[in-house]
């Protein structure tokens, strides 16, 4: 009872206890009694018993109002993953029991009550994570009889909002199940690294049909050097060393001829460079920085500092992509940085870094109103611009294409992921990034009807093409990594925009998965009104491409949201039941045919990418570290950034 009402009470108690010592009337009066002074006596007891009801009513309003409700559940809370410098309260409150969840183990006593963070771009979710968690048997032979469970499910993520708190408890749910998986995906890969070492070890490609060797790269060993870090981070110890034992004793440019300038730097050097960070052993070092001044050369002669798309690692011959009419393209000397930079940073040698970042000092330039760019570039002519800065020729945009899917998708990568290597002391690259996602939202981001799904469409000449290509499903991982990066805060309405529109896309990127038949994406799809898209025309094959399983491990490494791990599993199960092969895993030719059977290619961005972004989305226990130690370059081979290798080596030292 409250102490204000103890005494009030008993002051209600001590007149009426004066008024029956003064001879007050009783209360009860008999029956028969009716002269006057009994009627004036009794008036005068009914008013005083009208009274008391009414002091003893007011006590116990106040009684109830003054004591405390004893609480029934305790509070559910989350961290809302903001930098610790941010002043918005970090927590959000559930106080709602959830049938079947013991909110006491959950949270222990429960906390002070805390304010809920409103921000419009992520309204605080309320109810806990439902989706069941449940450890995978070990039969590995299980997913040749998975069954697409089909889409239009999860809807709750369409829009790339935050729908339910994730707990601590359920994080680790969620680690104990991916942590099951994760064997799957590595016994997925040891069977294709088997197929390959015994079928075609130190070709460029495996042919998962026919167990034959291809040479499609000029014999570089393509697939072996793209697959070393999966190896590595998959620790498959053995498997990696004996890699390096060929690229020691085997591997040699010398008589390799034209290729691709782009495809052989982000795959063989990136992989070249990655392999060395994570072992430090020279060997790599030494072959990338061989590699890297044989692919310098594609910048030789050139008058706008742009360079060719192939070169010849043999004499030093440039030249162009036979179906580009000549041009330079945006995606291809835009994507060629972090791995330069990087064999700079070891090597000591600046031509590198130097000729590769004049590219984006190039495109800054140039810059557009919207920050986004056609994707072929063509030499300046006869009467060229020139730079303000000095003099030399720019290039002419040849054409009005703007993309995020072919050819245009990895440069706006690496402007974010520039500016991450060099410990954010760069922000050309920043505002080229930033920019340029404002100018996706304002003139290419779209939505499906009837469901409102979030896609990113091409424009050509001012004209829309309601159309995505499966490549451009990186892009809900960049924008989530560039909203936990962003130097004006996660908490802000540009972060949180970028962050939402990143969720939403990744869900799109599922349902391209989720709706088909096989559970597999096609390579572009079609919006479609009425029935939100469709397989674009000419586009039912599937190469093994990784985009959409990149963005899932992303957003569930910065998110913890285990809707991300659900969603690659389903992807990883279609893989093994449709795509694979006695030795490996092939393409499909058309992923609306569940009796399609596999093609006889398989990419080296299959070991290197897929099966990579795979085991990481289901490994809690990985060493990557997205916002505070690496950076990926586009072919997902992860370095560490520059101030980490120089806290390293200034430790070594000591």
């Amino acid at each position: 009872m409250s102490c204000h009402s103890q005494p009030f009470l008993l002051t209600v108690l001590s007149v009426i206890l004066k008024m029956r010592r003064s001879g007050t009337p009783s209360l009860r009066r008999r029956r028969g009694t009716g002269n006057s002074s009994n009627a004036s006596l009794l008036r005068k007891s009914l008013l005083l018993l009208l009274s008391i009801a009414v002091v003893l009513s007011i006590g116990l309003l106040l009684l109830l109002f003054t004591v405390p409700p004893t609480p029934t559940t305790h509070s559910v809370f989350r961290e809302r993953h903001l930098p610790s410098s941010n002043n918005v309260i970090k927590q959000v409150l559930l106080t709602e029991a959830i049938p079947g969840v013991d909110l006491n183990a959950v949270n222990g006593p429960p906390p002070e009550p805390l304010s809920i963070n409103t921000n419009p771009y992520d309204t605080p979710p309320t109810q806990l994570y439902p989706y069941p968690l449940i450890p995978v048997a070990e039969d590995y032979d299980a997913h040749t009889q998975f069954v697409p469970p089909g889409g239009h499910r999860y809807t709750e993520y369409t829009t790339g909002g935050t729908p339910y708190l994730i707990t601590d408890e359920i994080k680790a749910a969620s680690d104990a199940v991916a942590r099951s998986r994760r064997v799957h995906i590595r016994q997925t890969m040891q069977h294709a690294w088997n197929g390959y070492t015994q079928y075609a070890f130190g070709a460029d490609e495996i042919m998962p049909q026919s167990k034959k060797p291809a040479n499609n790269w000029g014999g570089q060993g393509i697939t072996l050097i793209d697959a070393l870090d999966t190896l590595w981070l998959m620790d498959m110890k053995d498997e990696f060393w004996k890699g390096r034992d060929w690229v020691r004793d085997h591997l040699s440019h010398d008589n390799v001829g034209s290729v691709s300038t782009f495809e052989t730097t982000i795959r063989d050097l990136g992989g070249l460079l990655s392999a060395y960070d994570w072992s430090g052993d020279a060997t790599f070092l030494e072959h990338a920085l061989d590699l890297g001044k044989r692919l310098i050369k594609a910048f030789d002669q050139s008058q706008t500092g742009l360079p060719t798309g192939k070169v010849n690692l043999k004499n030093g011959q440039r030249g162009h992509v036979g179906w580009s009419g000549g041009n330079t393209i945006l995606a291809e000397f835009g994507s060629i940085q972090i791995e330069n930079r990087y064999l700079s940073k070891m090597s000591g040698e600046r031509e590198f870094a130097d000729k590769t970042e004049y590219v984006f000092e190039v495109l800054h330039e140039m810059s557009t109103p919207n920050g986004l760019y056609p994707y072929f570039f063509s030499d300046p002519g006869k009467t060229p611009v020139k730079s303000r800065h000095n003099g030399r020729p720019l290039p002419h945009f040849a054409n009005d294409k703007l993309t995020f899917g072919a050819m245009g998708d990895s440069v706006y990568e690496y402007m974010l992921k520039m500016w991450l290597q060099g410990g954010k002391t760069e922000p050309m690259y920043r505002e080229m990034y930033d920019k340029a996602m404002e100018g996706m939202h304002n003139e290419l981001e779209q939505k499906t009807t009837p469901s409102g799904l979030t896609y990113v469409a091409d424009k050509n000449n001012n004209h829309m093409d309601y159309k995505m290509d499966h490549l451009a499903c990186f892009l809900g991982g960049l924008l989530a990594l560039g909203a936990y990066t962003d130097p004006l805060g996660l908490e802000s309405e540009r972060a949180q925009r970028d962050l939402r529109t990143g969720k939403a896309l990744t869900y799109t990127c599922y349902q391209m998965y989720a709706r088909m038949n096989t559970g597999i994406s096609p390579e572009f799809i079609q919006a479609n009104p009425g029935s939100d898209f469709q397989i674009g025309s000419g586009a039912p094959h599937y190469l093994l491409r990784p985009e959409a399983v990149e963005s899932m491990f992303i957003l569930n490494h910065l998110t913890g949201d285990p809707v991300y791990r659900e969603w690659g599993w389903e992807i990883y199960q279609a893989v093994e039941r449709y795509c694979k092969t006695d030795i490996g895993y092939g393409e499909l030719s058309n992923v609306a045919d569940v009796n399609g059977i596999p093609r006889d290619k398989t990419e080296s961005f299959f070991f290197a990418e897929l099966l990579k972004y795979l085991y990481l989305l289901q490994d809690p226990d990985t060493e990557i570290d997205l916002l505070n130690k690496h950076v990926f370059n586009t072919e997902a081979h992860p370095t560490r950034i520059f101030p980490v290798i120089d806290a390293d080596n200034s430790a070594a030292s000591k």
